[in-house]
């Protein structure tokens, strides 16, 4: 009996081993099946996660940012341990000790897989297996997943530790709200760095890590509070806190960004405007997109923002001047249903969602404002953010509609959406008053000449009403503000300030027909010397001139200068009818300020990556006394410019007087007057569709432009009348922060008097209102009393100063060897060009 019992015994023992080796058999079979293609769990210790890039001004101010995945990558040294406590808690209780998975919870989940009959099923992922799916295999909800899981938790449990395996989790998890890793949630849902963050802020972003979409601490307040407190019931329980503190934490209210509770991060950063999308748009081509939405680049702008906010209000000033003088309401085109219009809650939530510029501080703030009632003498209006009973009212009285004609039932409706600002006096709120964004637009743009660092870019009256950027993508006729290019072909092909060029009428048969330039003025003013013919833009002589030196010349130099790729070389361009930008024009004209050297225009000084590295810097000059400890004192350390000259020293200067001519008597000098020499060139193109002025000190360069986006007419619009006050604006800020001086003269300067209507050389003691010193180079003595007429007959039949043979000459050039200069040239065609 005892035999069989011990037999029987025996048989199921043998049976069990039998079984129990088969089982671990084919799971091994299974494990060594699954494992063997699996991916290497050793790219995680080269994790770089999508992380934001910010920019940053010169101060170190944040300005904005930009992601795909909002992250900001926190090593687990910097993670206080409250917070990853939070998440063990809630995630994965024994972290700490499994092996990387954990056999009890695996067995739960088993468990009520079976009791509800595969209806109720929950991962018992541990945090190791949460990390190898979030970063090495897919979110399927599979067997298969699972097993793969388990065996890459089991691998990186043994290569890396605990905490390496928590930043990686804490680090990727999204979190709701674009949020990815704690530290960006921690900034988006309560503002705080997390070294601030109180256990009952950590635990609800643990509570987050579950159901991220379904906590909305808001529209799921009772939830949230509820996992909130689940969370600190776990700590309190795994010891990380004392029941104390976690009764204290439950108590609290959960307050959030989201609740208004708490201000916003990005309440402190500017709203995006022109300048950082400039950036964007050139960094992403440069570094291409992804690595700039996800490289976590740290980007350091040029940008001043006080400079900044003074350019865009110059240029909206002038555009809204402009646009008021035209006596038209348009208004926002916008406008909320009646339905909405029934209760204040429902009209302000319609007024919010209304996409309208939110942007512009022109005068004050300019609000979003919803009309309720139209009557004879005054809008009654509802304006964000403003309580229907502020002491400041909420109406618009008809005095101040005198800018626009017909009444007020002629302009508007009830539900126009309108902005308003403040209008006081004495500056005293006075009443609310009516504004509209221009249908007009321009840019501006304003560059420190020596290194090339744009100080300010608007690209519009508004960012949030057109993100085009006018500055840098607009392709515009720069009219007469061309004309120094041609000038400075000249200059440097022999000719001098002094130089006359015959102001006559001019037909050229062209393919389309007679092309008949004219001046400004329709009138013809004889022989004129070159600086009298750019003060006062006149465009016969640039044509004549033009034709002197060859277009073919003229076309190198714009190109040379960066103005256009690939210039036609026919004779309207040199009245700037070829179509560039701003940026272009802007650029171009530092090098006539800096004396000559290529100057290349940037945005950023400095861009590092994710470690730190610098991967970029714009300022390449060489600094040999930088790296030493003591200088004598007052004494600068030497910095080594290795610029390339594109332009002779004395050609630049020259240029530069004749533009100083242009501001003190030209076509500039109702509109720019600084306390430093300043030098610019106005442009207005036909029918004045594109006006123009770019200027600059010895130290700072800007340019304006001034046209609607589909190219019209605007009467009575020019280039000094309205560019130039936004010139004037900017630049009387831009000096009394960083001055200016006398532009730097070239040692080879001989200076000689000369009278500067008709070009005749004077006596050395020479005084009055004529007489102007010229530069001429060193060495070459002037001949006075040439005349050129570009080789066109009609300027025969004009009385003429001191006329003489148009025999072409020899000259000594810019470089120092010889040219002839005289008539020449070919036509080519022609279409229309600048005005003045």
């Amino acid at each position: 009996m005892l035999r069989f019992i011990l037999s029987f015994f025996g048989a199921i023992f043998s049976m069990a081993t039998l079984g129990l080796g088969m089982a671990a058999l084919t799971l091994g079979a299974i494990f060594y099946m699954y494992g063997r293609d699996l991916p290497s769990h050793e790219v995680l210790s080269q994790y770089t996660p999508k992380t934001i890039s910010r920019i940053y001004s010169g101060e170190g101010q944040i300005i904005d940012e930009f992601a795909v995945e909002r992250r900001l990558f926190t090593p687990a040294e910097e993670i206080p341990d409250i917070v990853k406590f939070a998440f063990v808690s809630a995630e994965d209780q024994n972290f700490y000790s499994h092996p990387g998975y954990d056999i009890r919870g695996i067995a739960a989940a088993f468990v009520e897989a079976v009791q509800s009959r595969g209806e109720d099923l929950r991962g018992a992922s541990t945090i190791t297996q949460q990390v190898m799916k979030n970063f090495l295999l897919s979110a399927d909800r599979t067997v298969e997943r699972k097993i793969k899981e388990l065996i890459l938790a089991v691998r990186i449990e043994r290569a890396m530790d605990k905490d390496q395996i928590l930043e990686l989790y804490l680090n990727e998890i999204f979190l709701g709200q674009n949020s990815y890793g704690v530290a960006a949630a921690a900034q988006t849902y309560f503002n705080k760095p997390l070294s601030e963050l109180i256990p009952a802020e950590a635990a609800y972003l643990a509570a987050l890590a579950q159901r991220p979409g379904n906590l909305h601490p808001v529209r799921q307040y009772d939830d949230a509070v509820s996992r909130r407190n689940y969370v600190l019931r776990r700590l309190a329980e795994d010891g990380y806190i004392t029941e104390a503190v976690a009764a204290e934490q439950q108590a609290l209210p959960l307050l959030t960004v989201q609740s208004g509770d708490i201000e916003s991060f990005r309440s402190a950063l500017p709203p995006r405007d022109y300048f950082t999308d400039e950036i964007r748009r050139q960094l992403s081509r440069n570094f291409g997109e992804e690595e700039f939405f996800t490289g976590g680049l740290s980007i350091r702008a040029t940008i001043d923002p006080d400079l900044q906010v003074t350019a865009a209000h110059a240029l909206q000033r002038a555009l809204e001047r402009f646009d008021r003088g035209q006596g038209r309401w348009t208004g926002t085109g916008k406008s909320i249903e009646a339905e909405a219009l029934a209760t204040e809650e429902g009209w302000r939530a319609a007024l919010a969602s209304t996409q309208v510029p939110r942007d512009v501080t022109l005068d004050g703030q300019w609000h979003p404002a919803v009309v309720l009632e139209v009557q004879d003498q005054q809008l009654v209006i509802g304006i964000e953010d403003i309580a229907l009973d502020d002491p400041r009212g909420n109406t618009v009285p008809r005095s101040d509609t005198g800018w626009f004609s017909g009444n007020l039932f002629d302009n508007f409706s009830v539900g126009d959406v309108i902005h308003v600002s403040e209008a006081t006096s004495g500056g005293a709120f006075d009443h609310w008053t009516l504004r509209q964004v221009p249908e007009v637009q321009g840019g501006f743009m304003a560059m420190d000449v020596n290194t090339g660092r744009v100080l300010a870019m608007q690209g519009g009256f508004s960012y949030q009403h057109s993100v085009f950027n006018r500055a840098t993508q607009a392709q515009r006729q720069p009219g007469s503000s061309f004309k120094p290019f041609v000038y400075a072909a000249a200059l440097d092909s022999g000719y001098s300030p002094a130089t006359i060029v015959v102001d006559a009428p001019i037909e050229i048969q062209t393919g389309a027909g007679i092309w008949r330039p004219t001046n400004a003025s329709n009138q013809f003013y004889g022989p004129t010397p070159l600086r009298t013919g750019i003060e006062q833009s006149r465009n016969l002589m640039t044509v004549r001139l033009a034709q002197e030196v060859g277009m073919d010349v003229v076309a190198e130099y714009a190109e040379r200068f960066g103005v256009y790729d690939n210039m036609n070389a026919f004779l309207s361009a040199s009245l700037g009818s070829e179509e560039t930008t701003l940026f272009k024009m802007v650029a171009a004209y530092a090098m006539f300020a800096n004396g000559g050297e290529r100057v290349e225009p940037t945005l950023v000084d400095r861009v590092q990556d994710r470690l730190g590295n610098t991967v970029y810097r714009h300022d390449q000059r060489d600094c040999p006394d930088c790296s030493l400890l003591n200088l004598p004192e007052g004494q600068a350390p030497a910095v080594v410019s290795n610029r390339d000259r594109i332009m002779n020293a004395v050609t630049a200067y020259q240029l530069t007087s004749m533009m100083q001519g242009v501001v003190q008597r030209g076509t500039a000098s109702g509109s720019v007057n600084l306390p430093v020499p300043t030098a610019g060139k106005t442009g207005t193109t036909n029918d004045s569709k594109d006006v123009w002025f770019v200027g600059f000190t010895s130290n700072i360069v800007a340019g304006c432009y001034i046209g609607y986006d589909t190219p019209r007419r605007m009467p009575g619009a020019s280039g000094g009348g309205m560019c130039g006050p936004v010139f004037q604006d900017f630049m009387t800020e831009a000096v009394a922060r960083f001055g200016g001086g006398p532009f730097n003269v070239p040692e080879d300067c001989q200076f000689i008097k000369i009278d500067r209507y008709t070009g005749a050389r004077l006596p050395n003691d020479a005084g009055g209102p004529n007489v102007v010193s010229e530069c001429f180079r060193a060495g070459e003595e002037p001949v006075f009393g040439i005349m050129f007429d570009g080789g066109f007959a009609m300027a025969a039949d004009l009385p003429l100063f001191d006329e003489v043979p148009q025999a072409g000459r020899q000259v000594t050039t810019s470089d120092g060897g010889t040219a002839t200069v005289g008539p020449k040239a070919s036509f080519g065609t022609l279409s229309s060009g600048g005005l003045y």
